[in-house]
């Protein structure tokens, strides 16, 4: 589900009971069927697009950051590298925009540390992974470090994602 991000913010966010019971519902897996939205819909009480509407207002408002499906790409043949660079600051939106415009690149974060710039490059092959990081380095003049992942690693975070009961979240 496609969407653009809100700026970061230190203002708490909070759910309220009923995108609580969505976002715990979807968190453990998706209804492979012609319409999940209205699967899930109809196992919490929402209709279809009260679900996708619920799921677009939590993506729009930085609740959550991402939605869609999670790849073991490798077993496919492909790969992912996570990526650094140390990129002076007065050339950092510069970089950012060129490391951007490449298709592979998953997302591309700011860090604070002098590796400041961590990008996800995922790509068909390792030998495209390769192209995609030396094109990048070539094209910014900056050491690009590779990371690829080497073993898969799943930690199952739940967190109580509920609202506050004073709080008038919806």
């Amino acid at each position: 589900m496609p969407h653009e991000r809100p700026p970061c913010t230190d203002t708490p966010l909070w759910l309220g009971d009923t995108d609580a019971r969505l976002v715990d519902h979807l968190h453990g897996g998706f209804p492979l069927v012609d319409r999940p939205f209205a699967a899930v819909g109809a196992t919490l009480g929402l209709s279809e697009d009260e679900v996708i509407e619920r799921l677009r207002r939590l993506l729009a408002q930085g609740v959550l950051t991402r939605f869609g499906p999670l790849f073991q790409i490798e077993r496919a043949g492909g790969r992912f590298v996570l990526a650094a660079i140390a990129v002076p600051e007065a050339r950092f939106a510069d970089v950012a925009a060129l490391v951007n415009g490449w298709p592979e690149v998953a997302h591309n974060y700011r860090r604070e540390h002098a590796l400041n710039m961590w990008f996800v490059v995922a790509t068909e092959t390792p030998e495209d992974a390769q192209r995609v990081l030396a094109g990048i380095e070539a094209a910014c003049g900056l050491p690009v470090l590779a990371f690829p992942k080497e073993r898969e690693f799943f930690v199952e975070l739940r967190l109580p994602a509920a609202a506050p009961r004073d709080s008038h979240a919806v």
